[in-house]
This record gives structure tokens, C-alpha cells and sequence, in this order.
């Protein structure tokens, strides 16, 4: 009985428990299964990646408090974020990355740097 490849359709020659007749084929069979997580996961990390540039260039330009609408005319989406530090008496910073904010009084929030990322990198 021949073997037929998952992806191109073609006989298999070799072993009997191969299921591909090339790596090429392997390569695109899996590319075609995990297509869609894939893009998933490139879009979120997309996202995160535009949101940390958006705030490290604030923060680099010495920019310590800005208002919430100037975030959201960057392109600045506040549904993507890495992680929430809580301070003890309850104050959130929400980080993408090493740069996070916290809010502040009538929509502005304050950035913050947290060295302590960095630490844990190196």
C-alpha cells in the first residue's frame, strides 16, 4: 500500500511510519494548521510592540504626565498591556513592557519607567 504525502499528495518513499515526502512539504502542512494562532499571536505582539514605542518616546522626551486623548490620537490601545503593578495602598500602573502608567485626575495619566524589568533581562 503506498503512502500518500499530507501536504502535496505525492507517494512517499522510505520509512513506513513518514508522513511527508520533504521537509518543504512538513514546513507548509504545519504552516497551513497553525495559520491562524499564528496571526493571532503576531497581531497581539504587533499591538504591544506600537504601544511600548508610543510610550518610551514619551518618556524619553521627558514627558511625565500627558493627557489620555493624546495617547488615543498616537494610536495608543489601552486593551493591550504585558502586565499590572499594584502599589500597597492600591494605586494600578499598567506596563507594556518596561513602560507603564498609572492615571491621574480628569484623564491624565503619568508615565513610568520600571528599572526592574531591566534587572530581570539581564
Amino acid at each position: 500500500m503506498e503512502k500518500k504525502c499530507l501536504d502535496c499528495g505525492e507517494t512517499i518513499k522510505g520509512r513506513a511510519d513518514k508522513k511527508f515526502c520533504s521537509d518543504q512539504c512538513r514546513n507548509n502542512y504545519n504552516n497551513k494548521l497553525n495559520r491562524d494562532s499564528n496571526n493571532f499571536v503576531r497581531n497581539v505582539h504587533g499591538l504591544l510592540r506600537k504601544n511600548r514605542r508610543i510610550l518610551s518616546e514619551l518618556f524619553e522626551e521627558g514627558k511625565k504626565v500627558i493627557h489620555k486623548d493624546a495617547l488615543y490620537a498616537m494610536g495608543y490601545n489601552f486593551n493591550f498591556f504585558t502586565h499590572v503593578i499594584e502599589s500597597p495602598d492600591g494605586v494600578r500602573c499598567l506596563y507594556c513592557f518596561e513602560y507603564g502608567f498609572l492615571e491621574k485626575d480628569n484623564d491624565f495619566i503619568e508615565l513610568k519607567k520600571n528599572s526592574l524589568y531591566l534587572d530581570i533581562q539581564e
